[in-house]
This record gives C-alpha cells, sequence and structure tokens, in this order.
C-alpha cells in the first residue's frame, strides 16, 4: 500500500449518509437470502451501484464460477437491488446493502450532473478508519477468501486491512472518467488521484473490452455477458410472437424510461417491437409490447430473442448485443468519456449503426431496420469473457 493511500484511509471524515439512489443508508444493512456458510469456497463481491451494467458482469462471473464449482458461496457487498441478483444467479448468495462507490449521478440515460456527483464524493471520500473497518468486520465472518470488485474500490482497501487478495474487473476506473471533467470542474482532480492509487493497490488485475485504457494486466478478455437461459421460440412463444415477425428491442439498460415514439412504431406492423423498462405494466398495444422496468423477462434472454437491438451503448447491453452477434443500433453518450471507445469497439466487432439521442426521438432509425436484417448473425466461436474470468479467480482460490 501506498504512503498516500494509507493516509486516505486513516483520516476522519464522515461518511455519506445517501447512496446514488439518494434514498438508500450508507452503513451496516444486511439481508441474508438463504446462504449456507458451509460452502466449499466464499468470494465477496464489491459491486458498483452506477447503473446496472457492473452488477450484470459481477452476475456473469458468479455464473461462470458456479459452472466450475457448485459449491462457491458469494457475499455481494452494493446497493444494486437484491432482486437484481435474485434474476441473475440461480444459487442463494448472502447480500450487504452497503455503499460502496458514487460513480456519477445521472439526471436522465444521456446525461451526468456533475455538481450532484461532486458533493456525493465529498461525502464518502477519502474512506475513513471507520468505514473500512466496519465492513473489514462483517466480512471478516464470512469466511472469504478472496474479494472481486467491479468497479468498487472499497473492496480493495478492505482487502488489504484483512490480508485477503483483492481482483479489479473493469474496463475503466472511476480515476480515468473524472479527469475528462477537470478543466471545467476543478473538484475532481482530487478524487482522480485517490483513485488512481486505490485502484492500483489491488493485487490481480482483468480487463475487459471495450477498454478504455489498456493498463498492465492479469488478464484482457472480450466482453462479459450473462447467459441466456431460455431458447428463442420458447421466450416468443411465451410472448404470443407467432408471426415470424423480426422482433427489434429497445432498451436504455438500468435506466426506466419513457418513449414518444409509439405511434412511428405501430405504423410499421411487419416489425414486432420490444419495448424494455418503459411501463409499470406489461402493455401490447398492436405490434409493440411494453414491458415494466422489473420484468419476468430475464433480459438476456429478450436480446438473444431478437433481430435487432436499439440502445444505450451501456456496458451490458453491448456485452449481450456482441454475445447475441445480431445488428446493434446504439445511442451514443457525447457527454461520457468512454462513449466514444465503445462506439469504435461496436463499429469495428458488430453490425451496427450510431444515431444521437434526438435521431433515436425522431425514429429516423425506423427505414434503416430492414438493411440491418440483412446483416448475417455473428456466432462467438472463442471462450466466453465470463468463462475465462471465472477460470482466472478459480485459479487464485486454489
Amino acid at each position: 500500500m501506498t504512503w498516500g493511500l494509507r493516509i486516505f484511509i486513516e483520516q476522519s471524515y464522515a461518511a455519506s449518509e445517501q447512496a446514488a439512489s439518494g434514498n438508500d443508508k450508507v452503513g451496516l444493512s444486511e439481508y441474508i437470502v438463504n446462504s449456507t456458510l458451509n460452502d466449499r469456497y466464499r468470494i465477496a463481491f464489491f459491486v458498483s451501484s452506477h447503473g446496472f451494467g457492473h452488477a450484470a458482469r459481477a452476475c456473469a462471473v458468479m455464473d461462470a464460477l458456479l459452472d466450475l464449482d457448485s459449491t462457491i458461496g458469494f457475499e455481494i457487498f452494493t446497493t444494486i437491488p437484491k432482486w437484481f441478483f435474485e434474476a441473475s444467479l440461480l444459487k442463494p448468495f448472502t447480500y450487504h446493502h452497503i455503499l460502496t462507490d458514487i460513480g456519477l449521478v445521472q439526471q436522465t440515460p444521456f446525461r451526468e450532473d456533475l455538481p450532484c456527483t461532486l458533493k456525493r464524493l465529498e461525502g464518502f471520500y477519502p474512506l475513513n478508519k471507520k468505514q473500512i473497518e466496519t465492513t473489514a468486520r462483517m466480512l471478516s465472518e464470512t469466511g472469504c477468501g478472496l474479494i472481486v470488485c467491479d468497479i468498487s474500490p472499497m473492496g480493495i482497501a478492505v482487502g488489504r486491512v484483512l490480508g485477503i487478495t483483492s481482483v479489479l474487473i473493469e474496463n475503466f476506473t472511476w480515476d480515468w472518467i473524472y479527469e475528462a471533467y477537470t478543466a471545467t470542474h476543478p473538484g475532481f482532480e482530487f478524487y482522480v488521484q485517490y483513485l488512481k492509487e486505490l485502484f492500483e493497490d489491488a493485487d490481480h488485475h482483468i480487463q475487459t473490452e471495450p477498454v478504455c485504457r489498456y493498463k498492465k494486466a492479469d488478464l484482457l478478455l472480450p466482453p462479459i455477458s450473462r447467459k441466456p437461459r431460455l431458447p428463442k421460440e420458447n421466450l416468443l412463444k411465451d410472448l404470443k410472437i407467432t408471426d415470424g415477425s423480426p422482433v427489434v428491442m429497445i432498451t436504455m439498460g438500468g435506466v426506466p424510461q419513457q418513449y414518444d415514439i409509439h405511434n412511428e412504431l405501430r405504423e410499421h406492423k411487419h416489425f414486432t417491437f420490444l419495448i424494455s423498462g418503459a411501463s409499470h405494466s406489461f402493455q401490447r398495444i398492436d405490434n409493440v409490447l411494453v414491458l415494466p422496468f422489473r420484468s419476468d423477462y430475464y433480459h438476456p434472454d429478450l436480446i438473444h430473442a431478437s433481430d435487432v437491438v436499439i440502445g444505450k451503448a451501456g456496458y451490458s447491453t453491448v456485452a449481450e448485443v456482441y454475445d447475441a452477434g445480431i445488428p446493434f443500433v446504439f445511442v451514443k453518450r457525447p457527454t461520457f468519456r468512454e462513449s466514444e471507445t465503445v462506439a469504435t469497439f461496436v463499429r469495428k466487432h458488430m453490425p451496427a449503426m450510431d444515431i444521437s439521442e434526438s435521431q433515436f426521438e425522431d425514429g429516423v432509425w425506423l427505414p434503416h431496420l430492414q438493411n440491418l436484417l440483412k446483416s448475417k448473425r455473428v456466432h462467438r466461436t472463442a471462450k466466453p469473457g465470463a468463462r475465462q474470468a471465472a477460470e482466472f479467480i478459480y485459479s487464485l482460490l486454489a
């Protein structure tokens, strides 16, 4: 551990009373979901609460670990809702409702709130002694022999205190993100340096494409995505899509979103449109199916059952569409630093076209769907990134 990091951790700062949602309390609330502490191995996962992409990636790795050894147990530290992990993992786990990082506060799926982000950062970093010791004490009681962080730096600091090996999984780190804002918001400069030191203190490092800044790492992997569970024909039958029409899915990832393009979609009757996260309940209006934010349908199943996906170029959506090998019409986020890196990767490795937020809302992409459907589905032959990450992590347990 560097001296600078040691000083930061030992300084006494008050922890934030608010989580990224603005409602969740920082601290000790723990919810146990039928966990069994007699598992052969237990691994702690510290997961960023910034959107669902980090949680989806962590779940993909956990699922792949269970394929290797079903006796592994998981302790999950995050403020991502417990139900997301319940939907993504088939084995019970222990859930600790603890804020483990801040990320970026977003106003919409395409706009961040920098002043609010800085305010939250000021209440959370530097990690103080009480934060670290409380979480370390909780973790020490679980019997975990390894800590995996995506991309929550708190797990790295806790690992140092307990002498437990830490693994960082990332395609970017927060210091890199915050660097882009220092010119207009100098308050980010402190957090750039602090988090850079903290991330570099991880014992092992896994990078997953699309990588925003390549570093020396133990592994460089393709995108990590959750596996589908239900065959396409079964899902379409369950959704009562039986006319053979091409299925176009519209998704903005983990952010509920209302759309004003339903009329335009209904005019293209030779397509069936699935809109994810745009309603409180399931709705069907002609050829448009609207799914609630917390849907009974597993998101990777919906992606793999579709013929084209339209959506925000967030990590989990990119990874799942990449795995499915289908065309992706992605909405760029020009003020997000990782946006151009993701866009470059998508253009190179996937059948795709990019549009702006206004073009998405105007529906100018609709006439291009027919040409996109002519693209052949890409069949991925390499070993999945989740499996490769799991094999590496499992070797550390042994």
